[in-house]
């Protein structure tokens, strides 16, 4: 069961604005920001880790780090959108490691894509496997990122 804005109080949604932030935290750093016990800081973070609010602890690492890089973003349209095309679409994607995000959209797009490539060519290749040989993609469109203005995973929380 997905957890809701309701079962989360006010401690808790301040715990999770401080791990956006910095997820390296001890609990008696976030314990004192918050207000609570180191003990009850930690058997907060373990429920919000166990029903799903927390989805993972991961580290955010400089588009520097793996050198040139080409970002796509990439509108797809079906020809069927019957439930189990779109399943086999969407586990597809999820297979492909240059696939890093992948929404299932209303309007004139099915799915939007985030593809992160290493060049144009590898993307070129990527399209090769990724679409043509899907007789149910009726057309994609690629947007080429020319630079990133903002990119955050941050998700702001009402903590008032």
């Amino acid at each position: 069961m997905a957890v809701t804005p309701t079962d989360l109080d006010r401690l808790d949604l301040k715990l999770l604005m401080l791990l956006q932030e910095n997820n390296l935290q001890t609990s008696e750093e976030l314990a004192e920001r918050v207000g609570l016990s180191p003990t009850s800081c930690l058997r907060r973070l373990r429920r919000l880790r166990e029903n799903g609010a927390i989805m993972s602890d991961v580290s955010i690492i400089s588009p520097s780090v793996a050198g040139k890089r080409v970002t796509s973003i990439v509108l797809v349209a079906l020809e069927q959108e019957q439930l189990d095309l779109l399943d086999n679409f969407k586990n597809r994607m999820s297979a492909y490691p240059e696939v890093t995000q992948c929404y299932y959209v209303t309007g004139s797009a099915d799915f939007i894509l985030v593809v992160n490539t290493g060049s144009m060519e590898e993307y070129g290749a990527f399209t090769e496997r990724a679409f043509f040989p899907d007789k149910n993609v009726k057309s994609f469109n690629t947007f080429v990122s020319m630079q990133t203005v903002k990119f955050t995973t941050r998700i702001n929380l009402d903590v008032s």
